[in-house]
């Protein structure tokens, strides 16, 4: 499955980068987000409840970033595991570029598989749930990031 799409961030550059790589803000923002924990600076632990459809689990997992091309781009691996509702790996490419001095467009190419009792619920239920998470992230991402500027 591939997700990809943009948001306008009214707030400069470094400081949506910086909140990109705050696990306080990520945990505000990641829709079912118990737990977040930054290992280092490149390795991160989270716990996330979801709901697909009719199933509901808690994953454990680990993100590994890639901050070489930072803090234009970057981009990230992870995989969770669910028990008996399945397992989910992934990664994104996202590029942040400065329209003006306080505006940043975040940019984001995602890939992901599923497996387990997630992948016999069908690509367009698991695609659309995918969307709508994201959505939500970078709907949440974007308020905090703005109120920390406006604050």
């Amino acid at each position: 499955m591939e997700l990809n799409d943009e948001i306008t961030i009214n707030a400069p550059r470094d400081r949506v980068y910086a909140a990109l790589n705050d696990p306080e803000v990520l945990k505000r923002c990641i829709p079912g987000c118990e737990e977040l924990v930054k290992h280092s600076d490149t390795e991160l632990e989270a716990r996330v409840v979801l709901k697909v459809g009719p199933v509901k689990a808690k994953f454990g997992g680990t993100v590994t970033l890639d901050t070489a091309g930072a803090p234009e781009s970057f981009s990230l691996t992870g995989q969770g595991n669910g028990g008996a509702a399945g397992h989910a790996k992934g990664g994104a490419d996202v590029t942040l570029t400065a329209l003006d001095p306080d505006t940043t467009l975040l940019r984001y190419d995602a890939k992901a598989e599923v497996s387990g009792k997630l992948a016999q619920l069908g690509s367009r239920l698991i695609q659309g749930t995918a969307r709508k998470l994201a959505a939500k992230f970078f709907e949440n991402f974007a308020e905090v990031v703005e109120e920390r500027v406006a604050g």
